[in-house]
């Protein structure tokens, strides 16, 4: 195992502690067994080695790669045993859903090694629930989602800003005393500050990188498709791309990929799951208590600007803005008069001459503006809502 240390600590010495992620002060460090998912390149691996690098002794910690080269000659479950028997207390293993019988053999942990702490990472994909190794009662499950606007102006301008409740930003405090004008730098947001590599080279062609594994290798493996229906996947992005907004009829996406209606929804599930895209749905309760789907948007507006061959459209980058920030720690839903709703409050989004109209007479509706910097009343900056998390 000495070349599994020798990494471990190679990647600790590059670890840079100065930004930490907004979910590290919300997981409980302190349970046995837990898992964070999230799309690929979100942060995930970054925060556990910041969270070993500030909190855990190196003498008691391991944290391992599950699809190093090691592990095609050697079990995890024997790893953590020879770790355990050596004093070990914290195992951290990233990217988990690689290793190919990793439900087994991280049940077989909890239960064989009763002073071990186990800590993964996976694909927003990874189904604890699944098959005859339901980890769902030993593991809980935190989803690390990509950088709000806040955490990009703490990251990129070394702010401390907090986040707002869903109220204080309606009241319109939420404030930037240390950015005279936040627009520029919302922009900036817009186009490259999802993803807290934002600031490395050719950052568009990474997250086109990132799409191909995600749709060749992340979803394929998870729900068995062969090379084909992998290809179909990115039929339909490249459908849901090109439309502003995309509203999905199923027969007539079926007929254009020569599959069946019923798979275009399944598709989608894979691609919702996977951190690619985001479905409106309405109040409606159906099947699975889910509503009928009233929009698909890509996940974020940096993905917008890696897919589109042209300009994006401008009112789908908002809207698909303030969806990404308020869908974290809000239900967001489609809206019969306006944009969205999220509990008993309306939402229309647009740019700063934007009129009332369409929300006269709603009560608990507010105007959301893109290219103004301050609020009044029921109209909000657009980029307010980035302060949510």
């Amino acid at each position: 195992m000495e070349q599994l240390y020798e990494l471990f600590r190679s990647l600790l010495e590059n670890t840079n502690t100065d930004f930490i992620r907004f979910l590290h002060r919300e997981i409980d460090w302190n349970n046995r067994m837990f898992a964070i998912v999230g799309a690929r390149g979100v942060g995930k691996t970054t925060l556990l080695l910041q969270h070993i690098k500030l909190h855990n002794p190196l003498k008691e910690t391991l944290f391992l790669y599950a699809d190093d080269l090691y592990f095609t000659e050697n079990r995890l479950y024997d790893t953590a045993a020879a770790f355990y028997k050596n004093g070990g207390k914290h195992l951290y293993i990233d990217e988990i859903h690689k290793y190919t019988n990793w439900a087994t053999e991280l049940k077989m942990m909890y239960d064989h090694f009763p002073h071990l702490q186990i800590i993964f990472t996976g694909s927003s994909i990874l189904d604890l629930f699944k098959g005859n190794s339901d980890l769902s009662r030993r593991a809980v499950m935190y989803r690390l989602p990509g950088m709000s606007f806040r955490e990009y102006l703490n990251m990129s301008q070394g702010l401390a800003l907090p986040a707002y409740t869903l109220e204080a930003i309606l009241d319109n405090q939420v404030e930037i005393p240390d950015v005279e004008h936040p627009l520029p730098l919302f922009k900036e947001y817009i186009r490259k500050g999802y993803y807290p590599f934002y600031n490395e080279g050719e950052y568009e062609q990474r997250l086109r990188n990132i799409l191909n594994l995600t749709l060749e290798s992340d979803i394929p493996i998870y729900a068995n498709m062969n090379i084909s229906t992998s290809r179909k996947l990115k039929q339909l992005l490249y459908i849901i791309a090109q439309s502003v907004p995309f509203k999905p009829n199923f027969s007539k996406i079926a007929q254009m990929m020569d599959v069946h209606r019923n798979q275009v929804a399944d598709f989608l599930f894979y691609l919702e799951k996977a951190g690619i895209i985001m479905q409106l749905r309405d109040d409606t309760k159906g099947i699975r208590e889910l509503g009928k789907v009233e929009k698909v948007y890509l996940d974020n507006t940096n993905l917008i600007h890696a897919i589109a061959e042209d300009k994006p459209d401008v009112g789908n980058l908002r809207e698909t803005f303030f969806l990404s920030q308020m869908n974290v720690r809000n239900k967001v839903m489609a809206s019969p008069v306006s944009d969205f709703m999220i509990g008993n409050h309306t939402f229309e989004v647009g740019g700063k001459n934007k009129k009332k109209k369409q929300i006269e007479g709603v009560d608990n509706a507010f105007i959301v503006k893109d290219d103004i910097e301050y609020g009044y009343l029921n109209t909000i900056p657009l980029w307010a809502f980035g302060f949510n998390y």
